[in-house]
């Protein structure tokens, strides 16, 4: 049986320069994956520049696998068109609640802790640097990705842990 280690939220905050996929725009929405979970966003018609600002919650099962990101064009009459995708390696995550556990409870008492932070590159799918904060009492890190796969387009989207009622 797999063990739960939390509860991931993913907050889709909004996409910027998605491709288009109808005659002038798109109407895009996301899937998100984490092993064998799925769950999407609403569609935004019409907008290359969405602002979803959903909340999506996961559960985290051990071993972590990484989270999978794709965007879709909803089309009524045929299937789907991708928009591109990304994943992201949640191990860093994983190991910054490790460590938060382990901190001094007067350094976990403070209202934010930079616990670690990931360097865009190449070999990633960062546009910019993603800290891994413990900000009043959770554990959020804030991530601007870039498409892959497509031509363009970016996602913006925050994770969040949610530690599970101790028994």
């Amino acid at each position: 049986m797999e063990t739960i280690l939390g509860l991931l939220k993913v907050r889709l905050v909004k996409g910027s320069n998605l491709a288009i996929r109808d005659r002038t725009s798109s109407d895009p929405y996301v899937v998100v994956k984490l092993g064998n979970q799925t769950v999407k966003t609403r569609v935004i018609k019409g907008d290359l520049n969405p602002v979803w600002d959903e909340e999506l919650t996961l559960s985290i099962p051990n071993p972590t696998p990484p989270l999978k990101l794709q965007v879709f064009d909803k089309d009524k009459l045929s299937k789907d068109d991708k928009m591109g995708d990304a994943v992201i390696d949640l191990q860093p995550l994983v190991m910054a609640v490790s460590m938060r556990n382990a901190l001094p409870l007067t350094l976990t008492s403070k209202s934010e802790t930079e616990l670690h932070r990931l360097v865009a590159s190449k070999g990633n799918c960062l546009v910019k640097d993603s800290c891994i904060r413990h900000v009043d009492g959770k554990t959020v890190q804030e991530i601007c990705l870039r498409l892959q796969n497509v031509e363009c387009g970016e996602l913006e989207l925050q994770l969040k842990w949610v530690d599970l009622p101790r028994e």
